[in-house]
């Protein structure tokens, strides 16, 4: 670990046989080698499934909506296909995650799942866009439906949708980037569903605006959806603290270390959808207290917080001043 410069740390030479507490400590459970345990799960094989289905519907649903002269079922093919760049985003972002650091990418290329987290985002809210443009010009100028033909390949729809979302369903809680593609196939889900009850509902009544109605509903429901993982991925990608982390909690923890009198510089930021990192600087006048301290202090932040890329900067010399001290300086 670095040190100060202009501070002459006394170091305690360990005795052998000596072990670090979080290589025993009960409590303290969960592996000692920091920087792994939160790497990414491997999605591909629910990434090439989910493609293969979306591809085969797009090519269905369109050709379907040639023949039955549905502009409805021709429209929903076209954004059916966005869930397909979709998924080809998230599943490179997936990969290029796992790629080894270099002389340049220091950290390999985490960083593309948040991107791609961001991308699914924004490319979602456009995709309602065109779905809300689309359902006012429906409601201005109503057009007849293929009631019959509608309903039976939407209902094909929610089977495919449902199914390729269930497979990132496992992930999405702990991934940004997978939850991303589990909310666009969610989200197609919802309107395969609505464009089945509106072909229903015209079936029964011949209101044709029923159509368009349905679809704005379900535009703000995707919106409404969508906006907690446009807020996380724009956070994450301006380097800001995960939210499931509580700094002032980290903060207080390091300051509760032994021999600590002073905590700053302080920073926590994802490195990717799953990795957390984090650097500090502990004021410690009575020393260098070893290489097990600084151990387990990495050990109980990856347990405690997840944060499972820790660098931590011991100073001994008070009267030495940090020029990174102040808070107001980075």
């Amino acid at each position: 670990m670095d040190h100060s410069p202009g501070t002459q740390p006394s170091l305690q030479p360990h005795q052998h046989g000596h072990h670090c507490a979080a290589q025993h400590d009960d409590h303290h459970h969960g592996g000692g080698h920091h920087g792994h345990s939160h790497a990414p799960r491997d999605f591909g094989t629910a990434f090439a499934i989910g493609i293969a289905l979306n591809t085969g519907f797009v090519i269905t649903e369109a050709a379907f909506g040639l023949i039955s002269n549905s502009m409805a079922l021709v429209a929903d093919a076209g954004h059916n296909l966005s869930d397909v760049l979709g998924l080809l985003v998230a599943w490179a972002a997936a990969t290029l995650a796992k790629r080894q650091p270099s002389a340049r990418y220091t950290y390999g290329l985490r960083g593309s799942s948040i991107l791609a987290a961001l991308f699914n985002a924004v490319f979602l809210l456009v995709a309602v866009g065109a779905i809300g443009w689309e359902a006012l010009m429906r409601l201005r100028q109503p057009e007849p439906v293929a009631e019959l033909t509608v309903i039976v390949v939407a209902a094909i729809g929610i089977v495919i949708n449902g199914a390729t979302a269930w497979l990132f369903a496992a992930g999405r809680k702990d991934d940004l980037n997978i939850r991303g593609a589990y909310l666009h196939m969610a989200a197609d889900a919802a309107v395969s569903l609505g464009v089945v009850l509106a072909g229903f509902g015209i079936m029964l009544t011949g209101w044709s605006w029923i159509d368009p109605v349905t679809s704005l509903v379900i535009a703000v429901v995707i919106i409404a959806g969508t906006w907690g993982l446009l807020r996380d991925s724009v956070a994450m990608s301006l380097g800001a603290v995960p939210r499931q982390i509580d700094p002032a909690a980290v903060r207080t923890m390091l300051s509760s270390c032994a021999g600590v009198t002073e905590v700053h510089d302080l920073h926590i930021w994802p490195m990717s959808t799953t990795e957390v990192a984090l650097t500090c600087h502990l004021v410690i006048p009575g020393g260098f207290p070893g290489d097990c301290y600084l151990h387990d202090i990495a050990h109980r932040l990856q347990h405690d917080f997840g944060i499972a890329h820790s660098t931590i900067q011991v100073e001994t010399d008070p009267a030495t001043p940090c020029a990174l001290a102040p808070d107001h300086v980075v």
